[in-house]
């Protein structure tokens, strides 16, 4: 059966109503669209985005997905803790795979579980499994695949979420989308044409702000995000995650994050002789 979505995007006041994200965009590219969904564990992308990443594959849209850590903190019994990496590894491809991405799409970066926080930036990566280029780190790492797979749109769980994971990952991909831009370490690739559009998912916590975009689907479709939710079965806590995404019913929210660069000008006008005197603190 044909899946079935409806889309709603909200730009300032306007409220944009259709079937598909090429229906509610002004900026569509066409076949020059491509995703990138960065996943700093292997089960957020598919608890943030398991209908997204479908509307995308139904809308012909390339699909790409990075798994920032190794997963190893993620074992529930003794036994597993030696195997509990390559355990969620296969779950992550029998999960993601379901859902429609193409498994050489896939990519591991295999940093550190619960220690990103370590590898912020860019560093000579002395032997290091995650080195790229003599490198690790990061900043490292997503300029890299930023510029192999060049997205037009990426996709990243929120920075308002309270897993030290997602923190970095939300901060260190928005500074390497710049730098994948840009001219620096020519040795990671061909800089790309322009900053792709850059889009937060909410994991566990809520927003800062509100979302900007929501998606519905069929109820087929939201049966095959469950089934995706449920192979990552050596989490014990999975159940009442599943239980949680279905009581809340076939939808999810996402957020847009518009870029503000300091202009000087924008406060201007506060200091102009015709603007209101400000009595505040000890310097009035």
């Amino acid at each position: 059966m044909e899946p079935k979505f409806d889309v709603i995007r909200l730009v300032g006041e306007e409220r944009r109503v259709g079937n598909s994200l090429a229906s509610v965009s002004r900026h569509w590219q066409g076949e020059k669209e491509c995703f990138c969904f960065v996943s700093p564990h292997d089960d957020d992308v598919v608890l943030g985005a398991g209908l997204a990443i479908q509307l995308a594959i139904h809308e012909g849209v390339p699909v790409h997905v990075l798994v920032v850590t190794d997963g190893s903190m993620g074992y529930c019994s003794a036994e597993e803790q030696e195997t509990i990496a390559e355990i969620r590894e296969q779950e992550t491809f029998e999960s993601i795979v379901a859902l429609g991405v193409p498994r050489e799409n896939i990519q591991f970066l295999g940093f550190p579980d619960c220690q990103l926080g370590l590898y912020s930036g860019r560093r000579p990566a002395d032997g290091q499994r995650s080195a790229i280029e003599g490198f690790t780190g990061l900043q490292n790492a997503f300029t890299y695949h930023l510029r192999r797979i060049r997205p037009t749109q990426v996709f990243v769980p929120t920075m308002n979420d309270l897993h030290p994971d997602h923190k970095v990952t939300n901060e260190q991909l928005q500074i390497s989308l710049f730098h994948a831009n840009g001219d620096i370490w020519p040795e990671l690739g061909e800089p790309l044409e322009a900053v792709p559009a850059i889009h937060e998912l909410a994991i566990y916590c809520d927003f800062p702000e509100p979302p900007t975009l929501r998606i519905t689907c069929d109820e087929a479709t939201f049966e095959r995000k469950l089934e995706a939710i449920a192979a990552f079965k050596s989490q014990k806590q999975i159940t009442k995650l599943i239980e949680n995404v279905r009581s809340s019913g076939p939808q999810e929210y996402i957020r847009t994050i518009n870029f503000r660069f300091y202009q000087p000008e924008t406060y201007q006008h506060l200091f102009q002789d015709s603007a209101p005197k400000l009595g505040i603190g000890r310097y009035r």
